[in-house]
């Protein structure tokens, strides 16, 4: 009888403690999801002040160009793509595929389907200052 209360016991406070433990995580996730759905909101009205909101102001964009060179665009140089397209709907799926959080440091997989193409996005977080925010971004795209 006293082992059973003792393994009872252990289990209880083995199971607060891990509550306790990944409440923060939690919380940490939900406000990388807010970040991130604010980076997608961007992307689907080509929205740049949601763009803004979503990414530190030093972060950088990074692909393979077709020439399998690397392809970099500082934050500024990339929002000037969507002048001509501000406030117009992208139609497309874009969705959060998973979150995997560490400490203050996070790392977003996203895909974005449109009619001809997939994009596939690695966004990399930290908390700065009790924020998240992306700090890098290396993204493919494929023909659909």
């Amino acid at each position: 009888m006293k082992t059973r209360v003792l393994v009872l016991l252990l289990g209880c406070v083995s199971a607060v403690a891990l509550a306790a433990e990944q409440a923060p995580a939690g919380r940490d996730e939900q406000a990388i999801r807010a970040v991130v759905r604010e980076y997608l909101h961007g992307l689907q009205f080509n929205d740049v002040p949601s763009l803004q909101r979503a990414f530190w102001p030093g972060a950088s964009l990074f692909w393979v160009k077709k020439t399998g060179e690397l392809g970099q665009l500082s934050q500024a140089d990339w929002y000037k793509g969507f002048a001509g397209s501000a406030g117009k709907e992208e139609a497309g799926d874009l969705r959060i595929v998973s979150v995997d959080v560490a400490g203050d440091a996070a790392s977003v997989k996203v895909q974005e389907d449109y009619e001809k193409s997939r994009y596939i996005d690695y966004l990399s977080l930290l908390k700065i200052g009790g924020g998240w925010k992306i700090v890098a971004k290396i993204y493919t795209v494929s023909p659909r």
